[in-house]
């Protein structure tokens, strides 16, 4: 066995680098099961070492694999891996207040969203999860782990691939070369470089393929295993500068992080120099590691320029993982509120929104904690604060991919304690996928009233469809504007929108706030048409679905939101907004060929391995049910691929045969026929 690594102290940790943290992400995972037992067809986000293994055997819930050997065609679990929603493009409305800027600084996220190994490639039964959903201050995400024990080349998996992608944000795995305190050895630098007999660099090849097959946006490349030599230190230059020209014809990105340097050693310089700008003119962007200072990164951005370079193309770290909001930064040496910005930054390890708080942890607790920390403690990014945490909604402009038709949204934020179809609970089972996760407001949450201001959460006690929806609760002693979507929506006549809503408190009348325009300047409030949409009480009819026509308007719609007026104590939900054109509407057409592709069973049940032929024509996801005896219908799980995985199945009602079915469901939610097998027990 190999031998344990020792833990550090956080001191040490933030010295040795960003990338010695992810060595260290938790406990071991838990032993996989037995062989032919149900845990064996499960399958998980996949990582790798370059070529060579630690010594000894691998650890519980480890397989040690060669990056020189995969082979897309030999990869059982790919299809359950494989990302499938295009990177939408992006657009900046005029920001909601005056100290977020565009075109300057950007934000990085390293985040851990599991452990390295036994990162389930699909969601799982639970709703403890860093459901991330602030999107629209992102410019780049980073999958964040690797581990000497585990594997060093690490691969997002596709439900935060597609989740980030729907919003715009590229994602990135890592190759983690982690220092030698941690585990690392110098030969496996040695094996990621190696050159053929050619010259040519086969792991370079190779990362390119992992990341087109699995549907990513390139890689994260941190070298941090000291004792290297000027050879080794031009042999990952020249490694670098080939992954890159491989990436750019791929269409993918590199970014490199601040620890070797072109003489072979690691030496974290907390800068943009000498020793290392070949690297960053090589990359797309870098990390720069947390030793700077703010001359020291003002010297960097004048030498990234310098360079020929976009200064903002260098990402400083900020390490969050300890103290989130609480955390000592001297953020006017990065984004000055009185000046331009000097470079961007790195947020390093923010899902501590989700791991500071308490065992028992609720969704909803972890949604009110990351609102807090990309917006502030206003919860308005209308009415930045000004304390010493400097919030993502107070520097960088929020951007948005609404800018066609059709849109809808549920709230559903990719995790949740049951799962809605219509209102009606379709399964009991917490669960989280954040490929399931709608497009979501990006202004969390802009509330305007000339009085009391009303409380605005997601809410995972009821939803229309998904796992949550939209709740604003308050004592209300004058009308309250709610922004939701800043969007790029053009009008025709046959365009409406629907919004399906309840009042649970009181009795609440809704409008429809609708804006053809931007403000003028940033800050200002957006200017919008209000459109009755009717009077709620608490006790009535439950959900109520109304379709408004916008054939009195033309043009773009820019902004989307609702007013809503009442008398005293009043709660209100939102589970659904739509915007189509009618003469467009029509069914998805539906996959086929769903089939059983294997299946292992044991104490625990049965589990399954789904394939089927994807549906013609657009497809927002697949969901798959399970037709009960009697008729009814199990929500089992969706995705956007076309292969899923469930596990422990028993029969039920004396069945002797499960039946299952597929459906393609598009933009509007409205799902296809269905495609279907069965499972004889």
């Amino acid at each position: 066995m190999p031998q344990p690594v020792p833990r550090p102290t956080r001191r040490t940790v933030v010295l040795a680098g960003a990338g010695a943290a992810a060595a260290v992400v938790g406990p071991a995972v838990a032993a996989r099961a037995a062989e032919g037992a149900p845990g064996d067809l499960q399958p998980y986000a996949s990582y790798w070492y370059p070529d060579s293994f630690p010594s000894g055997t691998p650890g519980p819930g480890i397989t040690w694999r060669s990056l020189k050997d995969w082979r897309a065609e030999d990869d059982a679990d790919l299809a359950f891996n494989a990302a499938t929603v295009p990177l939408a493009r992006r657009f900046t409305p005029v920001a909601v207040n005056r100290s977020a800027r565009a075109r300057q600084a950007r934000i990085q996220a390293l985040v851990s969203f599991e452990h390295t190994a036994g990162n389930p490639s699909q969601g799982a039964a639970t709703a403890d999860y860093y459901a991330l959903t602030h999107w629209a201050y992102l410019d780049e995400l980073v999958f964040w782990g690797g581990s000497a024990g585990e594997g060093l080349i690490l691969a997002p998996n596709a439900p935060v691939v597609d989740a980030a992608h729907r919003n715009g944000v590229p994602v990135l795995g890592t190759v983690f070369l982690p220092p030698t305190a941690w585990g690392g050895e110098l030969r496996w630098t040695r094996d990621l470089v190696r050159r053929d007999a050619l010259g040519r660099f086969p792991l370079a090849v190779k990362l390119v393929e992992v990341a087109v097959a699995h549907g990513f946006d390139g890689w994260f490349v941190n070298a941090e295993t000291d004792g290297g030599d000027a050879a080794l230190g031009a042999d990952m230059l020249a490694f670098v500068r080939d992954l890159k020209a491989r990436s750019e014809a791929a269409g993918l990105r590199v970014t490199w992080y601040d620890a070797m340097t072109v003489g072979g050693s690691v030496g974290w310089q907390g800068a943009l120099n000498e020793r290392n700008r070949d690297f960053f003119r090589s990359a797309d962007s870098m990390f720069v590691d947390f030793r700077w200072s703010g001359d020291r990164l003002a010297a960097s951005g004048e030498l990234a320029e310098r360079l020929g370079r976009d200064r903002y193309e260098l990402w400083a770290g900020v390490d969050v993982e300890a103290h989130g909001w609480d955390s000592s930064v001297d953020w006017d040496a990065i984004v000055p509120r009185d000046g331009a910005h000097i470079v961007s930054y790195g947020l390093y390890r923010p899902e501590w929104t989700r791991n500071q708080l308490p065992a028992g942890r609720t969704p909803g607790q972890f949604h009110a904690a990351d609102d807090r920390f990309w917006t502030g403690r206003s919860l308005d990014p209308s009415q930045p604060d000004t304390d010493g945490w400097r919030a993502p909604a107070t520097v960088v402009a929020d951007r948005s991919t609404v800018d066609r038709l059709p849109f809808a949204t549920s709230f559903n934020t990719g995790h949740g304690l049951r799962w809605y179809e219509g209102g009606e609970v379709t399964s009991a089972a917490e669960w989280n996928h954040l490929g399931l996760q709608d497009r979501l407001p990006g202004r969390r949450w802009v509330v305007r009233s000339g009085g009391r201001r009303p409380a605005v959460a997601f809410d995972f006690a009821d939803a229309w469809r998904g796992g949550s929806s939209l709740l604003v609760d308050g004592d209300f002693d004058a009308p309250a504007t709610v922004e939701l979507h800043a969007t790029r929506l053009p009008l025709s006549r046959s365009t409406v929108v629907e919004l399906t809503h309840r009042a649970d408190a009181g009795t609440v009348t809704v409008e429809l706030a609708v804006a053809l325009r931007e403000p003028a300047e940033p800050g200002e409030p957006v200017p919008y048409t209000y459109i009755p949409a009717g009077t709620l009480r608490a006790g009535g009819s439950g959900w109520t679905t109304a379709t408004l026509r916008l054939n009195a308007l033309s043009g773009t719609v820019r902004s989307l939101g609702v007013r809503l007026t009442a008398e005293g104590r009043a709660t209100w939900r939102l589970g659904a907004l739509a915007v189509r054109d009618t003469a467009a509407a029509r069914r998805p057409g539906a996959p086929a060929r769903l089939r059983v592709t294997a299946s292992a069973t044991g104490d625990a049940g049965t589990s399954l391995r789904f394939a089927w032929r994807r549906a013609p024509g657009a497809v927002r996801h697949y969901e798959l049910h399970r037709v009960l005896p009697g008729g009814s219908r199990r929500f089992l799980g969706g995705t956007c691929g076309n292969a899923f995985f469930v596990p422990a199945l028993k029969p039920e009602g004396g069945e002797r045969a499960a039946r299952f079915e597929i459906r393609a469901v598009d933009e509007l939610y409205t799902a296809s026929a269905p495609a279907s097998t069965v499972h004889h027990w």
